[in-house]
């Protein structure tokens, strides 16, 4: 079979349009970030408070057990701070941190474990950041619906000039994405130690937010020769 000219003939005019989709769908991931952090005048006392807040913030979010899709420790710091004023290098305190992500994909206890990280001792919560899979099937329903316009555009035009599509001579996939929605942040409060008397704080209600995706897709067509 031969192949069409590249920019088409008065016997095979070419036609070039663009595909694009927009979809909705629901996420299946929610992450997290935590930071534990400590601070005190001695080294290894900031050192045992982080260490034993690090363990509480992991022994909680590992007992969600089915619902953590990932557990994964980022960044540790341990700084020392200067004094400001004096001779030397006199350290005034020291100061730790330690950055915690977790991925969820049940959203039914997403409230209940923000709220109790929040409620541990110098320990900030953010997110949820909210995402598909890259194999989710959402992505391809875009990439077909992309297609689909494309196709239909095609066609569209072909009809306004008195003709019909003959062949696909190719197609670019633009490229897909999701949108990137806005995030929860919360850190340790007085509402939650308004409690008081060591009872759990009632869990926040984290609606899931819709992921926005966007297809595009760039088709040539030949056409039978219209009659202009």
């Amino acid at each position: 079979m031969a192949t069409p000219p590249p920019h088409g003939t008065p016997g095979a005019p070419h036609l070039t349009v663009r595909g694009e989709a927009h979809l909705e769908a629901a996420p299946d991931l929610a992450r997290i970030a935590v930071i534990v952090t400590a601070r005190g005048r001695d080294r290894r006392t900031t050192l045992d408070d982080l260490t034993r807040r690090n363990t509480a913030a992991l022994d909680l979010i590992r007992s969600y057990g089915e619902a953590l899709e990932h557990l994964g420790t980022g960044a540790l710091t341990v700084t020392p701070e200067l004094a400001a004023h004096g001779r030397g290098e006199r350290v005034r305190a020291h100061h730790g941190t330690v950055h915690l992500t977790a991925e969820l994909t049940d959203f039914g206890v997403l409230g209940d474990l923000a709220t109790r990280l929040a409620d541990l001792d110098l320990t900030r919560v953010d997110g949820p950041w909210w995402s598909l899979r890259p194999d989710s099937p959402a992505h391809g329903r875009a990439r077909r619906s992309a297609v689909h316009d494309a196709v239909r555009r095609a066609r569209e035009y072909a009809e306004a000039l008195g003709t019909t599509l003959a062949a696909l001579v190719d197609l670019t996939d633009a490229g897909t994405g999701t949108g990137h929605p806005e995030s929860f942040a919360r850190t340790r409060s007085a509402a939650f130690a308004a409690a008081g008397d060591g009872a759990p704080p009632p869990p926040l209600d984290l609606e899931p937010q819709r992921q926005h995706l966007h297809a595009e897709v760039t088709a040539r067509f030949t056409m039978l020769p219209p009659r202009l």
